[in-house]
């Protein structure tokens, strides 16, 4: 029997039946049929616990947004402390949480003039359409093929088919895609005159983290203005010292006209986003403040606790140990691929945003098997099946990082089963 006090079950068994049963059947079936069955019950740092009882290191974290692991401490005290005072306010009135939040925000990014509040990544990427379209009086917006920014009724438009035809929400004439790393094409499309906004990820995270070409970001920004078109990074993965620095679009010389923040901002205890404008794209707030509402966008609890997620990733041992990390696995995953190389093929890395390469179309499924059955949790890409997503956090100990390596090292003779399998069916 497994007794939470509000409601119980009698196996792990009778939880997977009734969470087929009244919540997801596709997602239950998946995860089985995939061999990695996990219900997350207790959770700490950067571990968690299966209802069965079995230990994972935590390489996913919940798209690689939970900087400090699961119920970092200080964090889970914020929240505490905050019902004290505060609950998720009232989104028509100024908020003291709010309004030191968005200055503590927008100081990250001193070009940038406002901050405005979702309760998630796909909220955040909605207002930046809307407010491109403000400020260009345009409708078109460009994204690349296999690009991911959300699941809602604009942000789905534009990402991968997979996503939107499910919902018969076919793709708008107003939303073109293009290559990734293709300046061509995209100047193609910028040059008819009648684009609001391009959108891109810094690194594209669920298309497996291929890398920008250098000078391809800048390029394209640059590119955008010459033809009276926005920019928007969309920083839900790259943002909050992942790459090393605050926001990924930092570290390539770019000045975004928008960008993007999600779920990390929560710490993985409270959900809040944001997108970030100049001063020249928010003048819709001046025009009508009430043209975008969302009432749990910049809950004053939220807020609260991103206040003080900005003020751990600014302190110096913090910055420091993101170096150390990003280092650790650079180096000990090219010896691992000199070991294992005739399955494992390639590392995209930037800081911590990592994506290892197999050599099968489903490689990195395997791989992911083989390391949730020897302890650690790692998902593989959604929209290229090679790449594994590796994604470790920012206060790892050295203690921690050797302990994935060691077990990664030990599930590889398994994975080389699981793909000896696979090519079989081929």
């Amino acid at each position: 029997m497994f007794d939470y006090g509000y409601f119980s079950f009698e196996s792990k068994d009778d939880l997977l039946n009734k969470a087929a049963r009244f919540w997801n059947p596709g997602k239950v079936k998946f995860w089985t049929d995939t061999g990695t069955p996990m219900v997350i019950d207790r959770r700490e740092g950067y571990r968690l616990y299966d209802m069965s009882g079995k230990s994972l290191i935590d390489l996913h974290l919940n798209g690689g947004t939970y900087n400090f692991g699961h119920r970092h401490p200080e964090l889970v005290e914020v929240l505490k402390s905050g019902l004290d005072y505060f609950d998720m306010g009232n989104h028509w009135f100024p908020s003291v949480a709010r309004a030191a939040f968005a200055e503590k925000l927008v100081n990250t990014a001193p070009h940038m003039k406002y901050a405005i509040f979702g309760a998630g990544g796909a909220e955040a990427v909605e207002i930046a359409i809307k407010t491109a379209r403000y400020a260009t009086k345009r409708k078109k917006i460009v994204s690349i093929i296999k690009g991911y920014h959300g699941h809602s009724g604009l942000s789905v438009a534009t990402g991968d088919v997979r996503f939107s035809e499910i919902f018969l929400a076919d793709r708008p004439d107003e939303f073109v895609q293009v290559p990734f790393n293709d300046l061509e094409a995209l100047a193609q499309v910028l040059q008819k005159g009648d684009v609001a906004a391009f959108i891109i990820e810094t690194i594209p995270a669920t298309y497996g983290f291929p890398m920008p070409e250098a000078g391809y970001l800048k390029a394209c920004q640059d590119m955008c203005h010459k033809y009276g078109a926005k920019i928007i990074s969309d920083e839900v993965q790259t943002g909050l010292m992942r790459t090393g620095i605050m926001w990924g679009w930092q570290g390539y010389g770019m000045q975004p006209d928008i960008f993007v923040c999600g779920k990390g901002l929560g710490g993985g205890i409270y959900p809040i986003s944001a997108c970030l404008v100049t001063e020249e794209c928010g003048q819709w707030q001046l025009e009508d403040g009430a043209a975008h509402i969302s009432t749990a966008g910049g809950s004053e609890l939220g807020c609260l606790v991103g206040h003080h997620v900005l003020e751990m990733l600014q302190r110096p041992e913090v910055i420091s140990n993101i170096e150390f990390v990003a280092q650790f696995f650079a180096q000990s995953m090219a010896e691992m691929m000199v070991r294992h190389g005739d399955i494992f093929c390639g590392i995209r890395q930037r800081g911590v945003v990592i994506g290892l390469e197999f050599d099968h179309p489903e490689g990195a499924v395997a791989v992911s098997r083989a390391l949730y059955e020897n302890g650690i949790w790692a998902i593989f890409s959604s929209l290229d099946k090679r790449v594994l997503q590796f994604k470790p956090g920012v206060v790892k100990d050295v203690e921690l990082c050797q302990e994935i390596m060691d077990r990664f090292d030990a599930a590889m003779p398994r994975a080389r089963q699981f793909l000896s399998r696979m090519r079989k069916v081929q």
